[in-house]
């Protein structure tokens, strides 16, 4: 899980750990939600705050982000998503909150809110990934 990869980032004590761990596990997954959540260009058509939804119970989850991110698409400004009305793109983004595990749901959300990833700084995301975030 995406998640995973964030906590031990997290844990790792070095700026030179935290880049390996995320190097070691890169995907489009967790390039997607550290790109969203750092790069100042992206921008979301999504009301802030958490959203209404039921968590389910992570052992019954019927996806994750490997399979979901892509979805990540309808709901950034410019994106296609912008032709959907607003309550069918809230919806969308309910039902994708609803699909993963609660610890992917929490960095979608933080994603969408632009809240920065606790132990996951800007700077260490630039050096992992560096032509990933714009500005």
């Amino acid at each position: 899980m995406i998640s995973d990869i964030i906590n031990d980032t997290r844990k790792a004590r070095s700026k030179k750990q935290k880049i390996e761990i995320l190097r070691n596990n890169e995907s489009w997954a967790l390039k997607d939600i550290l790109r969203g959540t750092y790069c100042d260009t992206i921008q979301f058509n999504l009301p802030g705050g958490k959203p209404p939804y039921k968590e389910n119970q992570g052992h019954n989850a019927p996806s994750n982000l490997y399979k979901r991110h892509k979805d990540f698409i309808s709901f950034v400004k410019g994106g296609p998503g912008d032709s959907m009305r607003k309550l069918k793109r809230e919806k969308l983004f309910i039902i994708l909150l609803e699909s993963v595990e609660p610890p992917e749901a929490e960095l979608i959300i933080n994603m969408i809110n632009k809240t920065p990833i606790k132990g996951v700084t800007k700077a260490v995301a630039k050096e992992a990934f560096p032509n990933l975030i714009q500005k």
